[in-house]
């Protein structure tokens, strides 16, 4: 019996999909490479106030690839304004990224990762995805 080339052709599409979103799935649900390591850093009281349009905040976020979703950001533009919100002004934030810590530590700018963990005591290890 022969099939015909149109169930065939939705057959392999439809198998093809779900494959493709198997592996989809399964690289969405793997660790990033920081994930511990920017926990950590809000458990240590870090934290990262930026405004979603600098370039910077999101050059220091790339630093930590899927792990960003873990670290202690603060939005502080208001969509659609150049207002920074209230508790960012209350908090002195001026230029972004700001990062604040233990002891009054205060930077601004891009802070690399190694200088991140001298000042919180978190380790710095990059995790297999």
């Amino acid at each position: 019996m022969k099939i015909p080339i149109t169930i065939l052709a939705v057959l392999v599409i439809l198998l093809g999909g779900t494959a493709g979103g198997f592996f989809w799935w399964r690289a969405a649900s793997a660790p990033g490479p920081y994930d511990d390591f920017a926990k950590c850093l809000g458990e240590k009281g870090l934290k990262f106030y930026g405004a979603y349009w600098c370039p910077h905040c999101l050059n220091q976020k790339k630093l930590f690839g899927k792990s960003a979703k873990y670290l202690p950001y603060i939005e502080c533009a208001i969509p659609g304004s150049e207002e920074l919100k209230q508790d960012c002004r209350e908090k002195g934030v001026k230029g972004f990224p700001t990062w604040t810590g233990l002891d009054n530590w205060r930077a601004e700018g891009e802070i690399d990762l190694a200088t991140l963990a001298e000042r919180s005591g978190c380790a710095l290890e990059h995790q297999a995805p």
